[in-house]
């Protein structure tokens, strides 16, 4: 049986990876690789009642992180919406690359910490595009983006998936991970950061001609304030409002939710059904990107199985046996997840390592949401944001791969030097 489930995991494991070279979508691998593990693991069990029970345990956490995410990508695309995120990109004005790179990198950095990579990348590299008419310039803005946006997930529970994995599952804590990855996962972003702005140097920023925009669905100046304040408050305070109720993160977002629904029912009565369609949440709930949930839902419960059966104890027995230091390990997993999704690698390495073992906010657990969440991005398809931009702006892989790459592979070891100074020293 355990062969059995290994050969069936490497190869849809293999198909997510090859996503694009394949053309057959991530989900659909992901739902046939847990469909087929869990089916294995029935049939040879022989103990229905366990694997009922086993499935029924891994459902409840997989549901905990589905809902969350789908709260959360519906609240951004109600501020969306509403043209909210104007509010912070209308204020990036200059006439010099090397600034503007600055100022871009920043407020990508710490938008991402507030909303989520993904989101934060789709949101900038759209500005670019109003903002620069060099394309050159553009893909060198959507290539630093992209470590920006992970660099800034890495460091909040609700900015990376992977992040939020790790503190729904109970093995990071909301102050901790923000107190001990500010500064790494800072460096990893000023270090490209700094090696780009000097390249860029004297550059004046070249802009398009301006275009006249429709503002039929345009919604006011007050609406767009509300719902961006609103919408950002809320994501804001789910770390709160766990801390405070002990209550798991997904019911303090849908809570926002409901609370920023109403709102905006509030704040669109005076319009007619057809006007106001635009703003609502229903509307909002169309647009999430369900292909990605479906995704989540796959290999989270792919992992589980394995997890069931102690394959993923067994491997991190070998690991710790062949490899021994577990720094080295995690770094290593962050840059494995450069090439594959590193949702399924921080899943696995979750049900490697037990919480009995490595309590809440132990080292392994933070400098792994480090190593996942910006080891992505170094190559263009290690992460959510790097996809996304790739799409955007039609980026070549190994274009990315020369001029991005080696920027973001410094950022990473430097902010992981860091981190493994600072626990040293101060012998966390």
């Amino acid at each position: 049986m355990l062969t059995a489930l290994v050969i069936v995991f490497v190869l849809a494991y293999a198909a997510i990876a090859l996503e694009h070279p394949l053309k057959v979508n991530k989900s659909a691998s992901a739902l046939i690789g847990a469909g087929l593990l869990w089916t294995i693991y029935a049939l040879a069990s022989g103990d229905s009642h366990l694997v009922s029970e086993n499935l029924s345990e891994s459902l409840m956490g997989t549901a905990q992180i589905v809902f969350f995410l789908m709260g959360a990508m519906t609240i951004v695309e109600v501020v969306d919406a509403h043209n909210g995120f104007e509010v912070i990109t209308s204020r990036i004005k200059t006439t010099k690359l090397s600034t503007l790179m600055l100022m871009v990198g920043f407020v990508a950095f710490f938008l991402s910490a507030m909303l989520d990579n993904l989101t934060t990348t789709i949101v900038m590299v759209s500005l670019m595009k109003k903002l620069l008419a060099k394309r050159e310039d553009r893909l060198f803005f959507a290539g630093i983006i992209v470590i920006a946006a992970n660099a800034g997930g890495a460091w909040t529970p609700i900015g990376d998936v992977t992040t939020t994995m790790l503190w729904i599952g109970g093995q990071i804590t909301a102050l901790n991970i923000m107190k001990e990855l500010f500064i790494p996962s800072m460096i990893n972003l000023l270090v490209p950061l700094a090696v780009t702005a000097f390249i860029l140097k004297g550059k004046p920023v070249a802009s398009p001609a301006r275009q006249t925009e429709s503002t039929d669905l345009a919604s006011t100046d007050a609406e767009r304030n509300i719902m961006f304040f609103l919408g950002l408050g809320i994501l804001v305070a789910v770390p709160v409002f766990k801390t405070v109720t002990h209550l798991p993160p997904f019911m303090g977002i849908l809570f926002g939710l409901g609370i920023l629904w109403l709102v905006g029912d509030l704040l669109h009565h005076n319009k007619t059904d057809e006007d106001k369609e635009h703003f609502t949440l229903v509307h909002a709930l169309s647009k999430i990107d369900m292909g990605s949930i479906v995704f989540f839902i796959g290999i989270l419960l792919a992992v589980a199985s394995l997890e069931h059966t102690h394959i993923l104890a067994s491997i991190a027995e070998w690991l710790n046996t062949t490899v021994g230091r577990l720094d080295v390990i995690i770094l290593i997993i962050g840059l494995v997840s450069a090439v594959v999704d590193n949702v399924p690698l921080v899943a696995a390495s979750m049900g490697m390592y037990d919480l009995a073992q490595f309590p809440a906010d132990s080292f392994l657990w933070k400098f792994m949401a480090y190593c996942a969440g910006t080891g992505g991005s170094i190559l263009i398809i290690g992460s959510a944001a790097g996809v996304a931009a790739m799409g955007l702006e039609k980026i070549d892989f190994f274009w990315y791969m020369k001029k991005i790459s080696g920027l973001a592979l410094l950022g990473y070891f430097a902010g992981a030097a860091y981190y493994i100074v600072e626990m040293r020293l101060t012998g966390l």
